[in-house]
């Protein structure tokens, strides 16, 4: 099995005050090989959610590729 990647924005959830945490964690549940990766686009660097997905055995890199627009790779490590 090769690997996965899930990429997700949430940019325009937070900007119509919807909570992306939810779909952000249905998405990181298909995630469960080492290197598996998920790549989050959020309008800010989203901390609380390193240590959320550090828990679940994530790594992470983030950059800011322009004001308001976060791009955040998550790799899963066994």
């Amino acid at each position: 099995m090769g690997q996965r990647i899930i990429e997700l924005d949430v940019r325009e959830d937070i900007k119509n005050k919807l909570e992306p945490f939810q779909k952000i964690m249905e998405a990181v549940k298909e995630l469960n090989n080492d290197g598996d990766v998920f790549i989050l686009h959020a309008p800010f660097k989203p901390v609380p959610l390193f240590t959320v997905l550090k828990a679940k055995g994530f790594t992470h890199e983030e950059e800011e590729l322009e004001k308001k627009h976060w791009k955040v790779v998550f790799t899963k490590k066994s």
